[in-house]
């Protein structure tokens, strides 16, 4: 069976303290990271503060964010935050990026919807410039009050990758996918090998048009769950809860892979299509999901 070398896990959100033993279970198995959503009107940790966590109680396994919300952060302390994580782990912080779609998210924040993509490129700008260790600003924006213009100094810690954590852009659309290209170091698919297909390969002409040497690095993301009755059914249920905004939940909750059979062939076909890894995405509480997973791979 042809498969990504590096298999990741996307963690449920419905029980935070319960994350420790996935996590746990995860590192000492075959899996290449712990990935979590974001959302903010919503019950489910702040990923930042929950996978800062889960790299403490572990080792090894990379942790992912898919896809931090960034327009709904500010911006320095969002670029403070990724680099402290990345230092104190050693490199081991990749930093999923969106916009994200929900109005609910950005009215409780007080940004504009409208805007947002805007502000991500803006927010790239900026924490690309902090994580090179150059000054917040030059002093053209303000003084202190006596005329004299206020010079705003670097921001650390110095990331533990020169330029900042990897970064993953996750999107659909034609400026979310040049954006990798722009900012970027890969592009994250939530979407069936199908549709990721054409996203991969529209990914690699923005980046052979902007000149960018090497080639993008491409994650997929599949929905699974994988147990007895009881376990599918808790999935599906918090999995249809999540979706319930788009108005088309059940079409998202056909999508969900609960057989080894159905995972292996969409790790094959990912495969395929060039994805470096493809994060199995759980929504069921269960733990002992780790461990089916793992004797799939």
């Amino acid at each position: 069976m042809n498969v990504p070398t590096n298999v990741g896990l996307g963690l449920p959100i419905g029980d935070p303290a319960a994350l420790l033993t996935w996590a746990r279970r995860a590192d000492a198995g075959p899996f290449s990271a712990l990935g979590l959503l974001d959302r903010l009107v919503y019950d489910n940790p702040e990923p930042l503060v929950a996978l800062s966590v889960l790299a403490g109680a572990t080792t090894r396994i990379r942790v992912q964010t898919e896809v931090l919300l960034a327009p709904l952060r500010d911006t320095a302390l969002l670029a403070k935050q990724a680099a402290t994580l990345d230092r104190m782990t050693g490199g081991r912080l990749t930093l999923g990026l969106g916009i994200g779609g929900r109005d609910d998210d950005h009215r409780a924040t007080g940004t504009d919807l409208r805007t947002r993509g805007r502000r991500l490129d803006e927010q790239m700008a900026t924490m690309c410039r902090l994580w090179q260790g150059e000054p917040y600003d030059d002093g053209d924006g303000g003084d202190d009050g006596d005329g004299d213009c206020v010079r705003v100094g670097p921001i650390g810690p110095v990331p533990a990758r020169l330029g900042g954590p990897e970064i993953l852009f996750g999107g659909f659309k034609p400026a979310a996918l040049e954006r990798v290209a722009r900012w970027g170091d890969g592009f994250l698919a939530a979407a069936a090998p199908s549709w990721a297909g054409g996203l991969f390969d529209t990914v690699r002409g923005f980046w052979k048009e902007y000149g960018r040497d090497g080639e993008p690095r491409l994650v997929a993301q599949v929905n699974v769950a994988l147990g007895p009755r009881h376990v599918l059914d808790d999935a599906r249920a918090r999995m249809h809860a999540y979706y319930a905004f788009t108005g088309m939940p059940d079409r998202m909750v056909a999508g969900m892979l609960t057989t080894p059979a159905e995972i292996r062939a969409a790790l094959t076909a990912f495969a395929d299509l060039g994805a470096d890894e493809v994060m199995l995405y759980c929504y069921g509480l269960d733990p002992d999901q780790v461990y089916r997973l793992a004797d799939v791979l």
